[in-house]
């Protein structure tokens, strides 16, 4: 069979030829071309006419300058709670406005023209909200200390006056503050305490025992506001402000510095303050409370039997009720703490059995954790009723410290606290359930991005919450609300500062953790912008004072940014034994030690460090002040060839002619551990000094390392010795850099720039502008400097 297929085809094109016309290729060219001109006209009055699009700024790097730039520094505005949903905040431009976080509205209570016409320095409103307190004339004492002339405005009628005691016409005071309630006020006058029921009632001299320079009241003398409160008010109001309870500190038999000030007059002017060295007297202090109701009644609080007629401190001063004080009392070799509990119309502290009304405080005390020691945990510490024995309830537990409890809220029954359980270098706002299963929650947790670093304050009523993001990210404040955090108002983002810095090269963070001996120990390192490329310098930067902690999450901008920037050096930061917020097995290992375990963990870190990959083994620093110059000049002094050169800027060179206080609290009395001070001594390792090359900078004004008397001769006796053993002549400059001598500099130049000037002169002679800059903050800076270090591999 044969089967065909029908297919549809249409005609077939013959190919072989045509009689169709031949095309115009010329025409078709000539065409083409005009299309072509057509449209690159268009294109190029659409490229002419349209806006310039903006270029990309390149990147370029931080400087000295930068930092004092006002783009650069970091904005946190000044706060405080009026009630439980009304903030008081200070702006950028001056104002005072309260604002409230319920209704969101803002009132101006006093604006920056107000406190212009009346030169006020600072402001600060009555709880009522009133009258303002304001501060004019603020001159620096020590430290945070200061006197200053104060003026009461009252917000309504607009009237103004001084604040002073009565019959007295001068006016300058060394403290000023609100009370609790209404607008009571308290200030302190000749080292006296004088109290106001209101803004213009009448003044009541509440003691009357107060010498300068030696007998203080209600304010703290120098080892109490640095080394013990660390506040430079020492009187506390009861919640009800119906009493004032305050410390009277004597320091008779405390031997005293003197610091030299140069203020602009024709002779230099000379502080001179109380300052206890190790084994010397240290100041005699007293607690008592006063009745603020009808006629003061003013009674002593005494110290437990164990204490009587002992050297103490008082590092703890708190409220329980209206009527009850805690306070804790420390022995001078601050190895026995004694927390009491004070009734105020007695005078009786008990450690033991207690008879008022049921209560609950907590505080952080160490608690074992298994294999890891003692850590910081909260505990709630429940008062019974009728001399019952009281009952104290762990609330935390795990391998992780409590940093800070910061509020107590009764009606949630839960307690909020800092702690480091994330992870050692971050710090979040945590809650505690006071009974069932003490249930705790992460309240900071991934709420904000790139906020693992941060405080709080609670309101009055602890309805919300301040936030202050202090990183990795540019910091921020905020307010939120405690039930809902989610719920929140940003105060202050930084957002001028954030601009600033994406036009500059910014270092890179990076976290590690080194096993050394049975600990994990901490490293941040601070790299330059693609730092994978090649091989850098490395500055290891060592801690201010012992048992701190350097390796946190935490947003920093300072010079050393620009050592990293700029002068492309990696900077490294670590917590090696002796650091805090790690358990107190690795706190307390430098104790009766300083100066010998840490050294361990330093120089096997170098080794580490050497085989990084980008780390320049040959250009390795060292960078030190106070505690850290000191550990500087031993790292150079045990260490012949790990380190190229080395700063050391007001380093404690003798631990017997520091402050008690540190001195004691990690070497023990000088009398009875004569080996421990010995080997915490620069001046055993001043010969193994003479071939290494560093800067020695301290500040003649400096209050705490001083190099007056012996601590000069110290200097002296390594300048000496250097000088026998070696050829290179050493230099030794001054340079002031105060604001009363900035004329030196260039007339009319401010604190700042003498301070980057005086960086710049350091420079020329030493190359080593970034070492310095960290001490222009002192009156003066005291240099000695080996010729050599111009030829230093550690190039900047």
């Amino acid at each position: 069979m044969i089967v065909t297929t029908q297919q549809n085809v249409g005609p077939e094109l013959d190919m072989s030829g045509s009689d169709a016309p031949p095309r115009n290729w010329r025409g078709i060219g000539l065409s083409m071309l005009v299309i072509v001109v057509v449209l690159s006209l268009v294109l190029l009055s659409i490229f002419l006419l349209s806006p310039e699009s903006p270029k990309r700024p390149e990147k370029s790097y931080l400087t000295l300058s930068d930092l004092e730039s006002m783009d650069y520094q970091i904005q946190i505005p000044q706060l405080y709670w009026a009630s439980d949903y009304e903030i008081i905040v200070e702006s950028r431009d001056g104002n005072v406005i309260k604002q409230n976080l319920q209704t969101k509205k803002n009132n101006i209570l006093l604006s920056n023209i107000t406190l212009m016409s009346l030169k006020a320095s600072s402001a600060k409103l009555s709880p009522d909200l009133q009258n303002v307190l304001l501060i004019l004339n603020k001159q620096q004492v020590l430290g945070v200390s200061f006197t200053a002339t104060y003026s009461v405005y009252n917000i309504r009628t607009r009237e103004h006056w001084d604040l002073k005691p009565p019959l007295i016409n001068e006016s300058t005071l060394q403290y000023a503050a609100w009370g609790p309630h209404g607008s009571q006020l308290v200030f302190i006058f000749n080292n006296d305490i004088y109290y106001q029921q209101s803004a213009s009632g009448p003044t009541v001299r509440l003691t009357s025992s107060g010498i300068l320079g030696t007998q203080l009241n209600g304010i703290t003398d120098w080892t109490y506001q640095e080394e013990v409160l660390q506040s430079y008010a020492a009187h506390w109001w009861s919640p009800d402000g119906t009493r004032l309870a305050y410390l009277s500190i004597n320091n008779t038999l405390v031997p005293s510095m003197e610091l030299t000030q140069f203020v602009g007059a024709d002779y230099p002017a000379n502080k001179k303050y109380a300052y206890p060295k190790a084994g010397q007297p240290i100041p005699q202090v007293k607690v008592f409370a006063v009745n603020l109701n009808g006629p003061s009644h003013t009674i002593e609080l005494l110290p437990p039997d164990s204490f009587q007629h002992r050297e103490y401190y008082i590092t703890l001063v708190r409220w329980i009720t209206n009527i009850r004080l805690a306070v804790v009392w420390l022995n001078r070799s601050q190895r026995h703490s004694l927390l009491t509990f004070c009734d105020v119309t007695s005078g009786v502290c008990v450690e033991g059995e207690l008879v008022f009304s049921s209560d609950s405080i907590f505080f952080s005390v160490p608690a074992k954790q298994g294999a890891g020691g003692e850590f910081l945990h909260v505990a709630m510490l429940s008062i019974q009723l009728g001399g019952k024995e009281d009952s104290l309830r762990m609330l935390t537990s795990g391998e992780w410290d409590v940093a800070a409890i910061v509020f107590y809220n009764p009606e949630s029954r839960a307690v909020y606290y800092l702690s480091t359980e994330d992870m050692t270098r971050r710090r979040h706002l945590y809650s505690v359930e006071t009974s069932g299963n003490f249930n705790r929650t992460c309240v900071t947790c991934d709420l904000i991005t790139d906020c693992n670093f941060v405080d709080v304050t609670f309101s009055t009523g602890g309805t919300y919450f301040i936030l202050y993001c202090k990183g990795p990210g540019i910091p921020q404040v905020s307010v939120h609300r405690t039930q809902n955090p989610i719920d929140f108002i940003v105060l202050e983002d930084n957002e001028i500062l954030k601009d600033a810095l994406s036009t500059k090269h910014f270092p890179e963070i990076e976290f590690k953790s080194i096993h050394l001996d049975k600990y994990d120990l901490s490293l941040r390192l601070t790299l330059p912008p693609g730092f994978q490329d090649s091989q850098f310098p490395l500055v290891l930067w060592l801690p201010d004072v012992p048992g701190s902690q350097q390796v946190t999450e935490e947003f920093s901008l300072g010079w050393e940014s620009v050592l990293v920037s700029s002068f492309q050096i990696i900077l490294a930061h670590f917590d090696a034994r002796g650091s805090k917020n790690q358990g107190l097995q690795l706190l307390h290992e430098t104790d009766n030690r300083l100066g010998s375990v840490e050294m361990k963990d330093y120089l096997a870190l170098v080794q580490h460090l050497k085989r990084l990959p980008y780390v320049d083994k040959k250009q390795i620093g060292v960078y030190g002040k106070a505690y850290g110059g000191f550990l500087a000049l031993k790292l150079l002094a045990l260490s012949e060839e790990l380190f190229a050169c080395g700063v050391s800027v007001a380093p404690i060179t003798n631990f017997q002619l520091h402050s008690a206080v540190i001195s004691e609290r990690y070497l023990g009395m000088p009398s009875q551990e004569t080996s421990a001070y010995t080997v915490a001594s620069v001046l055993n390792d001043v010969q193994k000094l003479k071939d290494q090359q560093f800067l020695l900078a301290h500040g003649i004004a400096d209050g705490e390392t001083h190099t007056h008397g012996t601590s000069r001769s110290i200097l002296t006796k390594i300048i000496s010795s250097c000088q026998k053993e070696v050829s290179t002549t050493y230099n030794r400059q001054l340079f002031p850099i105060y604001r009363a001598v900035c004329k030196w500099v260039e007339e009319g130049t401010g604190p700042n720039e003498v301070g980057l000037a005086l960086s710049s002169k350091i420079a020329q002679d030493t190359k080593t502008l970034q070492w310095v800059y960290v001490a222009s903050t002192a009156y003066y800076i005291f240099i000695i400097t080996s010729r050599d270090v111009r030829g230093s591999s550690l190039k900047m």
